[in-house]
């Protein structure tokens, strides 16, 4: 059955202006629907329309809200459901409203809009302008969606209610597993880079982000470790093709015929996080978003790549007005340096504590991408009929099917 003959209504939103008064109506866009089609209302937009823009927007319990343009296929026809909390506010133009007959549960429709069998259909109709992918409503009308009776599309739609519960308790449990090992990581990096793991006797440092180091360590001004310069613009048009990298903020974004700083090498965003740290093994081009290490001052460049992983960026850019980190501050900033004796031992260490943190992130998400595969194919597999919902509770209900 083709959806528009399910539909009592279906029309698009609408923006309005600015308000004036700062208060206005919290309108629903694309961004408050996330890729499961779970509507997240912390940030909603407060607009000011019409009354009779508020009076045709205005959003009730079981409406589904259909994004309806995007410059993304993940994103293009994911459809949020509209529930208690958000019932009565309005939604944007970039949005479609879709709301069901009464002959049609509109939570089982809420599913398959959210499958892969509908998103199959919606790339083949969809049409680009301007680099967006549009969906008009009479394309979403000529979606074939199965048209199992409305009993059915219930006890459907609660098998799923209850099922996908379970794997977001799971997903939920997977992400702050993460976040605990991506606290555990940040926390071992500064102990890590001042030696504190290579002894039994720590000593402490009196720095808030590097409490404790090496008895042999001292605390000195970054400067005395290492330099860092500005690096230099090379537009696209400047880049001839060879064998040297251009590194910028993100890391390698292409190749020159030309180096300017010697490698092995080590370059930082100067919008700096530990996270936007880059090694670079041959010479390199480094672009003039970020800094690079210019002089080592005899120091091993593992090491110091290691130390500029381990700096409290976030620390130093609350000091500035201006976005970014400035290397004169970096400069400035109290470390522990181990002795040059040790640097390559502590070096090795943090390469081994890299490649661990790295497998378990790599780990969780494996499984965080398996959830929502699962979770897909158990969707599409449902509203497709794919196996009987009635009998399916606590078996492996995905083995056999497709997504």
């Amino acid at each position: 059955m083709k959806l528009k003959h399910c539909l009592a209504d279906t029309d698009s939103g609408a923006w309005g202006d600015d308000p004036e008064d700062g208060r206005g109506v919290p309108v629903l866009r694309s961004t408050e629907i996330d890729l499961d089609g779970n509507l997240d209302l912390k940030d909603t937009a407060n607009r000011s329309l019409t009354e009779r823009e508020i009076s045709r927007t205005r959003l009730t319990k079981g409406d589904l809200l259909v994004v309806r343009s995007s410059g993304s296929d993940a994103h293009l026809g994911k459809t949020g459901y509209v529930g208690d909390e958000s019932a009565g506010a309005s939604f944007s133009n970039f949005l479609q409203r879709l709301r069901l007959a009464p002959t049609h549960n509109s939570r089982f429709a809420w599913y398959f809009m959210n499958s892969t069998y509908a998103k199959q259909q919606i790339r083949k109709l969809s049409s680009t302008t301007t680099g967006l992918q549009n969906l008009s409503a009479a394309l979403i009308g000529e979606l074939e969606i199965p048209s199992p009776s409305l009993d059915e599309q219930r006890r459907i739609a609660d098998f799923l209610d209850a099922e996908t519960a379970r794997i977001d308790h799971l997903a939920a449990k997977l992400h702050r597993q993460s976040q605990l090992v991506t606290e555990r990581e940040d926390a071992s990096i500064p102990m890590g880079v001042a030696g504190a793991l290579l002894c039994t006797t720590k000593v402490r440092t009196g720095l808030p982000w590097m409490p404790f180091m090496n008895p042999d360590a001292q605390i000195v001004p970054l400067l005395r470790v290492l330099q860092l310069q500005r690096g230099v613009d090379l537009s696209d048009d400047q880049r001839i093709d060879g064998p040297v990298p251009v590194v910028t903020t993100a890391g390698l974004s292409g190749w020159h015929n030309r180096a300017i700083a010697e490698g092995p090498g080590v370059v930082i965003r100067r919008y700096g996080s530990r996270g936007n740290v880059h090694w670079v093994d041959s010479d390199y081009w480094p672009h003039n978003t970020t800094l690079y290490v210019k002089n080592f001052n005899g120091n091993s460049r593992r090491y110091c790549y290691h130390l500029l992983r381990a700096l409290p960026y976030e620390m130093e850019q609350v000091k500035s007005a201006i976005p970014g980190v400035n290397r004169n501050d970096l400069h400035r900033l109290k470390v522990a340096m181990v002795p040059q004796s040790l640097q390559e031992s502590v070096a090795e260490a943090m390469d081994s504590e890299m490649v661990k943190f790295h497998v378990a992130h790599e780990r969780i998400q494996r499984l965080k991408q398996l959830l929502t595969e699962r979770r897909q194919a158990l969707i599409t597999a449902a509203v497709t009929g794919q196996f009987d919902v009635s009998t399916a509770s606590g078996r492996n209900v995905t083995d056999g099917v497709t997504a």
